[in-house]
C-alpha cells in the first residue's frame, strides 16, 4: 500500500526517463507525451540547455533568503519587465501561490488608497485558479470546494460568455476582475480578443483592476509570450507559473506601477520564491523563448495541429464535437465521456490529460516537431477509427 496521501487518481504507469517529447516507462515502453506535466515542460524533458544552466548554478548557490539581494532574481525580473507590460515582479514557487498573491495585491492596492471596502474579486464560475483555500472559492467549482467550508468570502461570480451577468455583478465593492485568458482545466475555453478588449474597457470605466491568470496559457503556450497579447491590451496583474521554469517549480506575479504602489516590505513574502537555482531555470527558459523564430514556430505548429484536428473532426463527426485552443494549448471536446478515449490513446502510446466539459487536453512541449505532431495525429486518427 502506498504511503502517499490518496489525492490523485493515478494511472498505473511510471517512468524512468524522458527526452524531448517522449517518456520511457519503467516497463520499457516509449510514449509520446502531450501532457508534459500539464503544460509545464515547455522545452520538453531533459532539455540540454536547461540541464546545463541548472547544473552550473547548482555548483555555486542553491538558496539564499530574500532578506538579501539575489542577482539571479533581479536578472529574470528585469527580463520579464523588458518583454512584457510589467513594471515589477514577485516570485514564488507555483501557480496557486501566484494567483493567491494576485488576489492579495489587488485588495492591498485599494486598501493603500483608503478604499478598504473595495475588496471583492469577480471571477468566472467553474474556472480554475489553484487549490489554496482562497483560490478554490475564487474558482467556485462544487467539486473543488466540497468539504472545505466555511466558504472564503470576497468572491463574486459570473458565467463564461455572459456579458450581462458580468456587468450586473460589478458593485462598488469590486476591486478586480480575474479570469483565465484561456481556461485550461475548464476545457480549453478561449476568451475571444474582443471580449478581452471589452473587459479592459469595463475595468477602466469602473476604475477596477484586471487580473489575467496566465498560469497555464502563458509563457509562449499560445504562440505569443502571453495569450492576451493577441488582443493588444495590458492587464494590471498577471500570475504565471508552469512553463516559466521549464519543469522547475517557479511562480511569479507581474504587476504595473499602480498595483505595486500598494505593496511595501512585510506585506507579502516567500521563503523559497526567487531562489538562485529556480532563477537559473527561468533565465534559461527566457533565453530559448526569445530566440529568433521560437514563438512564431509555436504559432505555426499550433495552426497546423488545429487544422489537422479539425479535419479529423470532419472525418469523425460522431466522436469529436469541437476542436478548441490557440497555439499549443489544445482541447478535443468529445460527445462521449473522455475517460475511455484517453485510455485508448495511452494504450497506443500517446499521453493526454482530461479537462472540463468532456475535453481531452493536448499539451506538447513548445519545441515539438511537426513530425511528432503528425505522429500524435496518426494515433488520434487510429483511436477514432476504432472507437465505440
Amino acid at each position: 500500500m502506498s504511503a502517499i496521501l490518496n489525492t490523485y487518481n493515478r494511472k498505473k504507469i511510471s517512468f524512468k526517463r524522458g527526452k524531448g517529447s517522449f517518456l520511457y516507462s519503467t516497463s520499457g515502453k516509449k510514449y509520446l507525451d502531450f501532457v508534459q506535466g500539464i503544460a509545464v515542460n515547455c522545452l520538453g524533458h531533459a532539455n540540454n540547455y536547461l540541464i546545463k544552466s541548472i547544473y552550473k548554478q547548482s555548483k555555486k548557490l542553491w538558496h539564499v533568503s530574500n532578506a538579501f539581494e539575489i542577482p539571479e532574481q533581479e536578472k529574470l525580473a528585469k527580463r520579464l519587465k523588458q518583454k512584457t507590460f510589467a513594471d515589477f515582479v514577485f516570485f514564488q514557487n507555483s501557480g496557486a501561490e501566484a494567483t493567491e498573491a494576485a488576489i492579495k495585491f489587488a485588495k492591498r492596492y485599494f486598501y493603500s488608497k483608503g478604499q478598504s471596502k473595495k475588496n471583492r474579486i469577480l471571477c468566472i464560475n467553474n474556472s480554475f485558479h489553484g487549490r489554496t483555500l482562497a483560490t478554490i472559492f475564487a474558482s467556485n467549482s462544487k467539486k473543488a470546494t466540497e468539504g472545505f467550508g466555511p466558504k472564503v468570502d470576497g468572491f463574486d461570480h459570473f458565467n463564461f460568455g455572459d456579458h450581462k451577468s458580468l456587468e450586473k455583478a460589478i458593485t462598488g465593492r469590486t476591486a478586480a476582475i480575474m479570469v483565465e485568458t484561456i481556461m485550461g482545466e475548464g476545457g480549453i475555453k478561449v476568451i475571444p480578443d474582443y471580449c478581452l478588449v471589452g473587459l479592459r474597457k469595463i475595468c477602466n470605466k469602473k476604475k477596477i483592476l484586471l487580473i489575467l491568470d496566465e498560469v497555464q496559457c502563458g509563457v509562449g503556450r499560445s504562440g505569443k509570450f502571453f495569450a492576451f497579447e493577441y488582443a493588444k491590451i495590458k492587464p494590471d496583474i498577471v500570475p504565471i507559473a508552469k512553463g516559466i521554469g521549464g519543469g522547475f517549480p517557479i511562480g511569479a506575479v507581474l504587476v504595473n506601477k499602480k498595483v505595486a504602489s500598494g505593496m511595501k516590505p512585510g506585506t507579502h513574502g516567500s521563503t523559497f520564491g526567487g531562489n538562485p537555482l529556480a532563477m537559473s531555470a527561468g533565465n534559461a527558459v527566457m533565453d530559448v523563448m526569445f530566440n529568433k523564430g521560437f514563438l512564431s514556430n509555436v504559432e505555426k505548429n499550433g495552426k497546423h495541429f488545429l487544422k489537422e484536428l479539425n479535419n479529423l473532426k470532419e472525418k469523425y463527426p460522431k466522436i469529436i464535437k469541437e476542436v478548441r485552443g490557440k497555439g499549443l494549448l489544445i482541447g478535443l471536446c468529445l460527445y462521449k465521456d473522455q475517460t475511455n478515449f484517453i485510455k485508448k490513446l495511452s494504450d497506443n502510446k500517446l499521453l493526454t490529460v482530461r479537462g472540463g466539459e468532456n475535453v481531452v487536453r493536448l499539451l506538447p512541449p513548445l519545441n515539438v516537431t511537426k513530425r511528432e505532431i503528425n505522429l500524435g495525429l496518426k494515433i488520434i486518427d487510429k483511436v477514432c477509427k476504432h472507437y465505440r
